[in-house]
């Protein structure tokens, strides 16, 4: 007995876990991240913010919410920044794997109900983070200073979501990371996914933020990518791949889904 095309159809797309990645500029995109859901066995999708809908945010496996130039608090000049947060809201209060990253990790703090706001400075280029307790305990402990420095991009910061596990912190922005419920719910405002390898096109895309922070160039920051791209990159990926194998299901996965839950049928 064979499955007919159909139904096959129905079955493999119930067997695939889904991924989905809202994106903001197309140069900030899932990095280092994307090769690892693929090998944990999902499909990923885009969604483009501003010109995709994001229904499907909702129905995913995993979502993911990746950086960009814009504020979490800027719903009134970027309409769509509210479907983001509605969409978060909802993942979050169900307790779905979500990871927010930069912009991201702000937009989930929102949806948590705390403050986004301008940081004292932006923080541009890389630096170590100090872990806290529960950071060293958790998938960012490959991220320890004594291992590599990290990406940080941004301008923006936000309180601690009550009840969130707070992991990380840098001199400049104290809220680095945080954790969220028991849903494997991650929020990072730093570049943990960055490929090195792609980063010309951040100083091509961020060119007008990089003239108008002082004390941060493009030889500056191409040479510091040259001195840290390597250990942040080996360390980010196992930080990523950590953080994948708590949210991966192993009831509900591709193994345990078998077969035999589908329907046979004679072919024809």
């Amino acid at each position: 007995m064979a499955l007919s095309s159909r139904r096959f159809r129905r079955c493999w797309n119930m067997l695939m876990r889904t991924a989905v990645a809202i994106r903001h500029v197309a140069f900030e995109d899932l990095g280092l991240l994307a090769p690892l859901l693929a090998e944990a066995g999902f499909t990923t999708t885009y969604r483009e913010a501003g010109v995709d809908e994001l229904a499907d945010g909702d129905r995913a496996d995993l979502l993911v919410v990746l950086g960009g130039p814009i504020g979490a608090y800027d719903d009134g000049i970027y309409p769509f920044l509210k479907d983001e947060l509605r969409v978060l809201e909802r993942r979050l209060q169900a307790g779905r794997p979500t990871l927010g990253i930069c912009l991201g990790a702000q937009l989930m703090a929102r949806a948590l109900g705390s403050r986004v706001f301008p940081g004292r400075a932006r923080e541009i280029g890389w630096a170590p983070l100090r872990l806290t307790g529960a950071g060293r305990e958790s998938c960012l402990r490959h991220l320890a200073p004594e291992h590599c420095s990290v990406l940080h991009w941004h301008g923006d910061t936000f309180d601690l979501p009550t009840g969130a596990r707070h992991l990380a912190a840098t001199e400049i922005t104290p809220h680095q990371a945080f954790s969220w419920g028991d849903g494997g719910a991650l929020a990072l405002q730093f570049h943990a996914e960055v490929e090195p390898a792609a980063l010309e096109r951040w100083l091509i895309g961020h060119a007008g933020e990089i003239a108008a922070t002082a004390g941060v160039d493009v030889p500056t920051l191409r040479a510091a990518t040259a001195r840290n791209g390597a250990a942040a990159r080996r360390h980010g990926r196992a930080c990523l791949a950590a953080w994948l194998d708590t949210v991966t299901p192993t009831s509900g996965s591709v193994a345990a889904r078998p077969m035999s839950s589908c329907t046979w049928l004679p072919d024809g």
